[in-house]
């Protein structure tokens, strides 16, 4: 319940393995919402499990110090205040790739909302200039990226027959 209303800064990061060096080389700092983007279905691609994060965070203690929110996927094995699978994820142009580090977000357990204090004009502006991060993908990953749908709809292929 302590957790159940968190409000920090953002602290952006476009992989996991980025966030994993700032949590063990200490910039991230309590009171702050770590975004882990780009680990979603397409972005990734594949959704990995953002486990490896959540236990450098928990090792350092800053479990209940720190919001994780990412359009990767959690488990049972996540502690403190976690949200996870975000859709549309960073790579389709979901709001998680508009955010910046500093722009201060609002989580609301109880109402299920996550706002960020960042003006209309100012995210259609930055939309305006968004690229996805682009991953390297060959093969299957490359054809799973293309094809997949949003988390929200279990990330997973359909194909329509003929």
């Amino acid at each position: 319940p302590a957790l159940h209303h968190f409000v920090g800064k953002a602290r952006c990061f476009d992989s996991e393995e980025s966030a994993e060096e700032a949590i063990l080389g200490g910039v991230i700092q309590p009171g702050e919402v770590v975004v882990i983007r780009y680990e979603g279905p397409k972005g990734s691609p594949g959704m990995p499990h953002m486990e490896t994060f959540m236990a450098a965070v928990l090792g350092k203690g800053l479990g209940s110090r720190i919001a994780l929110v990412s359009d990767g996927r959690f488990s049972g094995a996540t502690g403190g205040l976690a949200i996870g699978h975000v859709s549309p994820e960073a790579y389709e142009g979901g709001n998680l790739a508009l955010l910046r580090n500093g722009d201060m977000v609002h989580i609301d357990i109880e109402a299920r909302t996550l706002t960020v204090e960042v003006s209309d004009e100012e995210f259609n502006a930055r939309k305006a200039l968004w690229k996805p991060v682009v991953k390297p993908a060959t093969g299957w990953l490359r054809l799973y990226r293309k094809e997949c749908t949003s988390a929200h709809r279990g990330a997973t292929v359909y194909w329509e027959r003929d």
